[in-house]
């Protein structure tokens, strides 16, 4: 399979993985999200563009703050999670929002268009992220400000898959990889062009029911590679069977812990 017929595989992969979430707004992904605004502190009447906006978690905050004279723009290439996106709005009554629907890593807008950008948690979906922050860069108006989260490299379940595919011969990397500690964020930003970086930590991380934490379904999100979907069913079953005997071996009287430290970043572009 070569590099175009691999990322088109993937993105589609993503796209069915998050059309198919019908409940996506909890305390958990609300928590992941809306610390960003806490960091950029908007402005009546700034233009802001949300990357990734799922369900509109930021992008719907964003607005209320930005009031009637700002705009939002808000793109996704996941038609249901903007469907959800759409009928929050409505709700609301909110007039300053434009949903897109589209490959956000894609999009083109004119320079210095947008006063803040935003990317919550996904980030690390992007296929080449420091080409996207390049070009976030150029759309911001001078002096604007850039917001992103993102987990460690030893967040959420990919650790524990990747020990049990080394086990078993198989090498994977890991999907935070490029933002998987705040200096690696902080390299990305400056490498970039963009200056007075701040990164905050928070630990997000919780505890699970044994049952829920041993559910892994053997997919394996990677934006460059995946020698998973080589496998045949059989083999995957195998790994899947291992999963679960490794988070047995963690499980504990509150469950099973869930590590999830995020990082929630920021930086600006130079005025001059």
């Amino acid at each position: 399979m070569d590099n175009n017929q691999y990322e088109q595989q993937y993105k589609q992969e993503v796209i069915n993985f998050f059309n198919s979430r019908n409940s996506y707004d909890d305390d958990y992904t609300i928590r992941r999200a809306l610390p960003l605004l806490e960091l950029v502190k908007l402005q009546k009447g700034q233009k802001i563009l949300d990357l990734a906006t799922g369900t509109g978690i930021i992008a719907i905050a964003a607005a209320q703050m930005v009031g009637s004279l700002g705009e939002v723009i808000a793109v996704d290439f996941s038609s249901g999670m903007l469907a959800q996106a759409q009928q929050k709005i409505k709700v609301l009554g909110l007039q300053n929002i434009k949903l897109i629907e589209a490959d956000a890593e894609y999009l083109e807008f004119n320079k210095e268009s947008f006063d803040v950008i935003l990317c919550s948690t996904a980030l690390v979906y992007f296929q080449d992220i420091p080409a996207a922050l390049r070009k976030w860069y150029l759309f911001l108006k001078k002096g604007g400000m850039i917001g992103f989260s993102c987990c460690s490299n030893q967040s959420c379940e990919a650790p524990i898959i990747i020990t049990v595919c080394a086990k078993n011969g198989i090498s994977l990397s890991n999907i935070n990889e490029l933002t998987g500690t705040p200096q690696k964020c902080h390299d990305l930003l400056r490498e970039a062009g963009f200056q007075d970086i701040k990164i905050k930590t928070k630990q997000l991380g919780f505890y699970r029911q044994l049952n829920q934490a041993k559910q892994w379904d053997g997919r394996w999100f990677h934006p460059r590679e995946n020698p998973l979907s080589q496998l045949s069913l059989e083999q995957i079953e195998v790994l899947k069977a291992e999963y679960r005997q490794q988070i047995e071996s963690m499980a504990t009287d509150q469950g099973v812990w869930y590590e999830n430290l995020t990082f929630f970043v920021t930086g600006s572009k130079n005025v001059i």
